[in-house]
């Protein structure tokens, strides 16, 4: 009688784990199996996305679509992955012969207590749904996360958009990570184009006539420089005295650039515009143009 009672139990188990214990073997594998799937395709699309650049030879210039592409692959690789494990939990529950419909007025009670007590992340999720949707920005753009009004904040090139956080790296090569839900208020230096902007201090004694036509000179032979035109949309052009302090004054000259390129022209224009007015005899005083509002690598 004791051997019966005994063998039972043991054959019950083996029943058991013959049927359901495979079932659930499989459906954790398949889900293991399925996430690896998504995440390998989306880098897959990603990396094609990333490889079409219609600069040629210059610095890869993503189009807004494919930036948009690359945050949405990202973005419908990590609800899939949810998707799949949420599917597969349930699944194995069943499985395990734990009624489902038993567990919905517990599930109810802790929806509550977890929605009033993650408010923050429905937050960022919403957020980021949103980011997403309405394209505020993409992988490779140059933006500033701030708080609403004000001129402060991280800045630097966006690297990952998810549902619920945004990846960017600083000019120092930091990793800064925001919640979407903290974002309040972005600035994007690299929507559709961008126009660099430098303002050159000349002593209040200078000729203004021959310090515009010597800018005016160097925004033509920026504009027919073999590496710097397929980054210009047209020539950089000097638009006049900008500022009148006591012994200076300011000339502004302005280019516009491809998205994100402004940064790399106008330090070139710096360089030449210096350079050319020393040769002039003109004395270019400290502080030769503005500071990138958004500092990047």
């Amino acid at each position: 009688m004791i051997v019966l009672l005994a063998v039972a139990p043991l054959t019950d188990l083996t029943a058991w784990v013959g049927s359901s214990g495979l079932e659930i073997v499989l459906f954790i594998s398949g889900a293991v199996l399925l996430a690896r799937t998504t995440r390998w395709t989306s880098q897959r699309a990603t990396r094609r996305i990333a490889n079409r650049s219609p600069s040629g030879g210059v610095d890869p210039i993503r189009s807004e679509r494919d930036k948009h592409l690359h945050v949405l692959a990202n973005g419908i690789r990590w609800a899939v992955v949810v998707v799949i494990y949420c599917v597969t939990a349930i699944l194995v529950l069943q499985r395990l012969n734990v009624p489902i419909t038993g567990l919905i007025a517990p599930a109810v009670v802790a929806g509550m207590a977890l929605g009033m007590g993650a408010q923050r992340l429905v937050q960022d999720i919403l957020a980021g749904f949103f980011i997403i949707v309405e394209r505020q920005y993409g992988f490779g753009d140059i933006v500033r996360i701030s708080a609403l009004g004000s001129e402060t904040g991280v800045g630097g090139t966006v690297e990952e958009v998810t549902l619920r956080v945004t990846r960017l790296r600083t000019a120092d090569g930091e990793v800064v990570i925001v919640p979407n839900g903290q974002i309040v208020q972005v600035t994007n230096a690299s929507r559709d184009w961008a126009r660099a902007v430098v303002d050159v201090p000349v002593p209040s004694t200078a000729d203004i006539r021959k310090v515009r036509a010597v800018l005016e000179q160097v925004g033509l032979d920026v504009y027919l420089d073999e590496q710097l035109r397929p980054l210009l949309l047209d020539p950089p052009s000097a638009l006049g005295v900008e500022t009148l302090e006591v012994d200076t004054l300011r000339v502004r000259m302005v280019a516009r650039t491809l998205p994100g390129k402004q940064f790399l022209v106008g330090r070139e224009l710096r360089s030449r515009v210096a350079a050319s007015l020393q040769t002039e005899g003109i004395l270019v005083p400290a502080g030769l143009g503005t500071a990138d509002p958004i500092t990047t690598p």
